[in-house]
């Protein structure tokens, strides 16, 4: 959001070198990139854009369709950057415009399309936007572009409403004029006023420089909070809990005062027509943390065409429940007209390879509060369940999007001492909630050296000592490692694709999962405690070894039948 041409001619080579097909993203499957604890190429502790171009051949040898790369744009680093300064930049830390431009190039060369993340629900406080709010009083334009109201109380010294911040305590900051403005996450990251025909005409020029510069697709972060009810008096929710996501069923669809509201689908429709100017269409998903029938809409042709899929990286470590969620998340998108998506980890949440195999109910901020100690995690057999639910979620028809390190069987960094964390939560909650960087811990690419390779001096935030067992450098070409799985299944998932339809298999033993994708690709999941018999066919790919025919516990095979 900078003032800046409407149009900006791509960089020679960059442009449209993606594949012409325009459903590419349907069965893909994308890497997110965070690129501060990507790879480091200036020596600095933190990633840029250099350390991911350097290391794209890691993902082309992987198998991946496509690279997600989250924030990268000039920020104060308040929400690990998605507190945004500027939409159509480069933090000079991470890097220049030249560099995203040799990064996408580079992407396409390998055949790898290139994802960005656009944060439209705020800006930064450094935003040159909320500069101005501040600085032009109430009743300005400038303040009309974000969501400013008086306070209640005599002196207007309460908040206009008793909404209260996603990371914690209220929604509201007071400015020194007296008024207050709405921010759904940290103090730093101001809610914009999806109504002011300024802040639209902006984004659809961000969304248009980047499409311009090649990028193939875009990741659109709090995709339902965009439209807002702004009417006057402001409602308030009656209890503070209220305002969290998890609250939509108090409110009939549509009507909650700043999620899933009905407006937001105008938006996007929108949009759909400035991608679809393109050859071929940008892609896009979003993120939407509201039920799967809800949240489908955002997925439909004329909208964003994708959605991720919380209910899977939710769901527990059981057969039924899995199908479940598996069955209604196919559902949801074929009603929609689109692809589900499936998800085990991203930069949100306690990675997978130390979730699954937490006790079912486990308070995670209460685990990550303990060090990860209460209860212990017992890391080979989290390891075991990760490898069999990547297996099982690379099977599924969609589009599949891995996080970064995963590929490694990397476990929640759970351990960081509290006068390390970045997180805004850790300080917001009081000390409550440790956040979200145990799960963006710097890569290890090899097994020893400053960082393990992720740079040749410190990461940004301190890597454990056993970081190095489980580097790139350590499992390369090792047989029955996890990055060696992960290649196999993309290789071989990527052979075997035959449409979209999937079969399932009921005469199965309790806790097995067991479906067909195509007369030549079956999958069966065990997720009891106890070895079962394999059904027949030859074995394509294990997620571990299959002792006496037998399939073990936490474990996924592959079967041509």
């Amino acid at each position: 959001m900078s003032v800046r041409p409407a149009s900006v001619r791509p960089a020679p080579g960059t442009a449209d070198l993606s594949s012409k097909d325009p459903g590419w993203w349907r069965q893909a499957v994308v890497y997110q990139v965070y690129p501060r604890s990507f790879a480091d190429a200036d020596g600095d502790g933190l990633g840029d854009l250099r350390g991911v171009a350097q290391h794209l051949t890691h993902l082309a040898a992987l198998g991946v369709d496509a690279l997600w790369l989250s924030p990268f744009y000039p920020s104060e680093l308040a929400d690990g950057g998605y507190d945004v300064d500027d939409y159509r930049a480069v933090d000079p830390r991470l890097g220049t415009l030249d560099d995203f431009d040799a990064l996408a190039a580079e992407a396409h060369r390998l055949g790898l399309k290139v994802i960005v993340d656009l944060v439209p629900n705020h800006t930064s406080h450094r935003h040159a936007w909320f500069r101005e709010a501040l600085a032009a009083g109430p009743g300005s334009p400038a303040r009309d572009r974000y969501v400013f109201r008086d306070g209640q109380g005599p002196r207007g010294e309460l908040p206009p409403t008793d909404w209260q911040s996603v990371f914690g305590g209220s929604a509201w900051k007071r400015v020194p004029d007296g008024q207050w403005y709405l921010h759904l996450f940290a103090p730093q990251q101001p809610d914009l006023n999806w109504e002011n025909e300024q802040v639209r005409a902006d984004f659809r020029t961000t969304l248009k420089f980047w499409s311009d510069r090649g990028v193939d697709g875009f990741r659109v972060d709090v995709a339902h909070a965009l439209a807002k009810d702004l009417t006057e008096p402001l409602r308030d929710l009656g209890t503070p809990a209220l305002s969290d996501a998890d609250a939509l069923a108090e409110f009939a669809p549509g009507t909650h005062p700043f999620y899933d509201r009905d407006e937001v689908h105008e938006i996007y429709r929108d949009w759909r027509k400035i991608l679809d100017a393109y050859a071929p269409p940008r892609a896009a998903v979003a993120e939407a943390w509201v039920p799967g029938a809800r949240r489908a809409l955002y997925a439909r042709p004329d909208e964003l065409g994708q959605a991720f899929n919380f209910e899977y990286l939710q769901a527990g470590w059981d057969a039924a429940e899995l199908r479940r969620v598996i069955e209604s998340s196919l559902a949801d998108a074929a009603a929609a007209g689109a692809s589900a998506t499936w998800v085990l980890s991203n930069h949100d949440v306690v990675r997978h390879a130390s979730r699954l195999v937490l006790p079912p109910g486990t308070d995670t901020d209460a685990w990550l509060l303990s060090g990860g100690t209460a209860p212990a995690v017992d890391e080979a057999a989290g390891l075991r369940r990760a490898r069999a639910a990547t297996l099982l979620m690379l099977a599924l028809p969609g589009s599949a999007y891995v996080y970064q390190g995963e590929e490694l069987g990397l476990p929640e960094v759970a351990g960081l001492p509290t006068e390390v964390l970045q997180d805004p939560i850790w300080e917001q909650t009081g000390h409550v909630r440790k956040g979200r960087d145990g799960c963006r811990v710097p890569l290890p690419w090899t097994t020893h050296g400053p960082s393990y390779g992720f740079g040749a001096s410190g990461a940004w935030l301190p890597q454990p000592p056993d970081f190095g067992g489980y580097s790139v450098q350590a499992q390369d070409g090792v047989e029955g490692s996890t990055l060696e799985l992960y290649r196999a299944a993309l290789r071989l998932r990527r052979r075997l694709l035959d449409g979209e339809s999937l079969t399932w298999a009921d005469d199965t033993p309790p806790d097995v999962l067991r479906f067909d994708r195509s007369p030549a690709w079956r999958c069966v999941t065990n997720l009891s405690p106890h070895p079962v018999g394999l059904p027949p066919g030859d074995v394509l790919l294990s997620s571990a070894p299959l002792p006496d025919g037998l399939l073990p516990a936490d474990t996924t095979v592959w079967l041509a039948p």
